[in-house]
Protein backbone atom coordinates (compact mmCIF):
# COMPACT_ATOMS: atom_id res chain seq x y z
CA UNK A 1 0.00 0.00 0.00
CA UNK A 2 2.84 2.26 0.84
CA UNK A 3 3.29 2.26 -3.41
CA UNK A 4 -0.18 3.25 -3.83
CA UNK A 5 0.15 6.13 -1.06
CA UNK A 6 3.64 7.39 -2.91
CA UNK A 7 1.94 7.74 -6.12
CA UNK A 8 -1.35 9.61 -4.95
CA UNK A 9 0.32 11.77 -2.92
CA UNK A 10 2.66 12.68 -5.50
CA UNK A 11 0.12 13.31 -8.44
CA UNK A 12 -2.05 14.52 -6.25
CA UNK A 13 0.25 16.98 -4.34
CA UNK A 14 -0.65 16.21 -1.10
CA UNK A 15 1.23 14.63 2.01
CA UNK A 16 1.29 11.04 1.91
CA UNK A 17 -0.54 11.42 5.46
CA UNK A 18 -3.09 12.90 3.65
CA UNK A 19 -2.75 10.06 0.68
CA UNK A 20 -3.11 7.19 3.09
CA UNK A 21 -5.85 8.36 4.56
CA UNK A 22 -7.66 8.63 1.40
CA UNK A 23 -6.71 5.26 -0.02
CA UNK A 24 -7.74 3.80 3.08
CA UNK A 25 -11.42 5.51 2.57
CA UNK A 26 -11.25 4.63 -1.05
CA UNK A 27 -10.49 0.57 0.18
CA UNK A 28 -12.78 0.46 2.75
CA UNK A 29 -16.17 2.26 0.47
CA UNK A 30 -14.92 -0.42 -2.06
CA UNK A 31 -14.56 -3.15 0.46
CA UNK A 32 -18.16 -2.21 1.96
CA UNK A 33 -19.86 -2.43 -1.30
CA UNK A 34 -18.15 -5.58 -2.78
CA UNK A 35 -18.42 -8.80 -1.60
CA UNK A 36 -16.26 -10.52 1.07
CA UNK A 37 -14.28 -12.31 -1.03
CA UNK A 38 -13.09 -9.38 -3.37
CA UNK A 39 -12.49 -7.40 -0.16
CA UNK A 40 -10.25 -9.80 1.08
CA UNK A 41 -8.32 -9.89 -2.48
CA UNK A 42 -7.97 -6.12 -1.98
CA UNK A 43 -6.80 -5.94 1.37
CA UNK A 44 -4.25 -8.48 -0.34
CA UNK A 45 -3.06 -6.41 -3.37
CA UNK A 46 -2.87 -3.31 -0.76
CA UNK A 47 -0.72 -5.13 1.86
CA UNK A 48 1.75 -6.41 -1.19
CA UNK A 49 2.49 -2.78 -1.21
CA UNK A 50 1.63 -2.74 -5.50
CA UNK A 51 -0.13 0.29 -6.80
CA UNK A 52 -0.57 -1.47 -10.13
CA UNK A 53 -2.22 -5.07 -8.11
CA UNK A 54 -4.69 -3.06 -6.40
CA UNK A 55 -5.82 -1.94 -10.09
CA UNK A 56 -5.17 -4.81 -12.07
CA UNK A 57 -7.48 -6.66 -9.42
CA UNK A 58 -9.72 -3.80 -9.58
CA UNK A 59 -10.09 -4.07 -13.16
CA UNK A 60 -10.26 -7.51 -13.47
CA UNK A 61 -13.82 -7.69 -11.51
CA UNK A 62 -14.87 -4.69 -14.06
CA UNK A 63 -14.00 -7.38 -16.58
CA UNK A 64 -10.73 -5.60 -17.74
CA UNK A 65 -7.98 -7.96 -19.36
CA UNK A 66 -6.14 -10.81 -17.22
Amino acid sequence: MDELVRQVSQKVGISEDMSRKAVETVLNYLKSKLPDAVGSQLDTAAAGGSAGGVVKGLGDLSGGKK
